[in-house]
């Protein structure tokens, strides 16, 4: 008989692990609604093969459909109106502590100018062409040189621009003056702390900025590694990792089966928590991180009925998609689907 015992213990610890970790009886919120991140605005997407965070991408994008450039409020705009909910951008605080929204470290890969963005001031940032670089032949034609002189915006532009938008703002530098400047940017501002919907991007000035600005959620590359790595060690218990609360949850697509309660049950620990869940593109060695929702496999990765944010760095092709996946009746943004 005590065989018997022992020998079923495993089998009854299986089984309470599946009960307290099966999707099966759970559901998403019928409240919440299905949010689209738009990684950069609308902008020229290129050749991701090999991608390193050093890789100029101007001289590698696909020839052009659009007109939009990255970072800029044109392309923001083209991003809200073709439904995004929030658009990413990338900030870096300046000489004259301005912040300019821009993606590169440094000047030399979009425009006529070398030099370290961050080091460069504002005034001297504002003459550039932001269009210089870009090539979809290998340097046999540009077609947005001479179009994207001027087009740098500050923080405050696109704010001032796009009241009604809402921006995740990329930190990328590791400098923490960098938080405590948008913090005070926005703490003077309510119109602006109202468009910034998050943070995320070098450890120091991101939790710098969320400990400053009230409620404001985020992550850093540090925070998502030891949210996810510690929920896939004690995740199985219920038990939401410090690194997890309070803040967003970066998951990528083709990894998140491995999440304890995927999808409706991590997602509900998620929400108690007080984060939300970001569903990224499949994630593979090597990348660079910001890898989207960008076509129809992707998409089949996001769970029926999914209420969190989905990144994607082709806005203008995310309406069919949302589409076919039946997402339509769950937007928060009706223009996605013509509503």
């Amino acid at each position: 008989m005590k065989w018997k015992i022992v020998a079923a213990l495993p089998v009854a610890a299986i089984g309470a692990l599946w009960i307290g970790n099966t999707a099966m009886f759970s559901h998403f919120p019928e409240d919440r609604a299905l949010r689209i991140i738009a990684h950069r605005g609308q902008h020229q997407i290129f050749d991701r093969t090999d991608l390193a965070n050093d890789t100029c991408t101007a001289s590698r994008i696909f020839p052009s459909t659009h007109p939009y450039l990255e970072n800029t409020i044109a392309g923001m705009k083209a991003a809200f109106d073709a439904g995004a909910d929030i658009v990413e951008l990338d900030v870096h605080l300046t000489p004259d502590r301005q912040f300019a929204v821009f993606h590169d470290w440094t000047l030399d890969c979009r425009t006529e100018a070398k030099g370290v963005t961050e080091l460069t001031r504002m005034s001297v940032l504002k003459t550039l062409d932001i269009g210089y670089g870009y090539t979809a032949d290998g340097g046999r034609t540009f077609p947005f040189r001479g179009k994207g002189v001027g087009l740098m915006p500050t923080l405050p532009e696109v704010y001032q621009a796009l009241p009604q938008g809402r921006f995740l703002v990329n930190f990328k530098s590791r400098r923490v003056e960098e938080g405590e400047a948008l913090a005070a940017l926005v703490n003077d501002q309510p119109a602006f702390r109202n468009v910034t919907f998050g943070v995320y991007g070098g450890d120091r000035p991101t939790e710098k900025s969320m400990s400053l600005i009230s409620d404001l959620p985020g992550y850093s590359a540090s925070s998502a590694k030891s949210c996810l790595l510690n929920y896939l060690a004690f995740g199985w218990s219920g038990y939401v990792p410090e690194a997890c609360r309070g803040g967003l949850v970066p998951v990528p697509a083709n990894y998140a089966f491995l999440l304890w309660g995927w999808p409706q049950r991590f997602y509900g620990r998620m929400q108690a928590a007080g984060s939300d869940v970001v569903l990224l593109g499949p994630f593979e060695t090597g990348d660079s991180g910001s890898a989207g929702i960008d076509d129809a496999a992707a998409w089949d990765l996001v769970p029926d009925g999914f209420p969190g944010l989905v990144w994607t760095n082709v806005i203008e092709k995310t309406k069919p998609e949302v589409e076919r996946r039946g997402f339509c009746a769950r937007t928060a943004k009706p223009v996605i689907c013509g509503r």
